[in-house]
């Protein structure tokens, strides 16, 4: 389902904006996330095994994912309405190559805590298996 230009933003370490359904009352509220996008064209994340966006997809195992391109460049946008499952096993892999894949090699000791972090963190690796995707803009 994802294009070649689709993959050409989804590959690149851009921030994805994460939506989950609210709580009762609340409004949906979009969180920035860490992403891969792998060969079998599922994206994956990961959170800590107590985080509330896990505790809303045991309700409703649905979510979005929006990954935009950079101002100062020509437009264009990606949205992954998607199933998910949660999983505990490669969270921590994954964590570490995100870690990778967002800061860079200047960034020693930021990757270092963040790497230690995740070796004492219970984490869950979130994969969202598209069932839509839009992309824009839409001329």
């Amino acid at each position: 389902m994802l294009t070649d230009s689709d993959r050409a933003i989804l590959d690149r370490p851009l921030l994805g904006l994460l939506t989950v359904s609210p709580a009762p009352g609340r409004l949906p509220a979009p969180r920035p996330v860490w992403f891969e996008v792998t060969d079998e064209g599922t994206a994956q994340l990961f959170s800590v095994a107590g985080a509330h966006r896990l505790r809303r997809l045991e309700q409703d195992p649905r979510a979005t994912l929006v990954v935009v391109k950079p101002a100062g460049e020509t437009e264009g946008w990606v949205s992954v309405e998607a199933n998910v499952t949660v999983h505990r096993e490669g969270a921590k892999e994954l964590a570490d190559r995100l870690t990778d894949r967002y800061w860079d090699e200047s960034q020693v000791d930021q990757r270092a805590a963040a790497k230690a972090m995740w070796e004492v963190e219970d984490l869950r690796r979130l994969v969202l298996h598209p069932s839509r995707i839009t992309r824009g803009p839409a001329i």
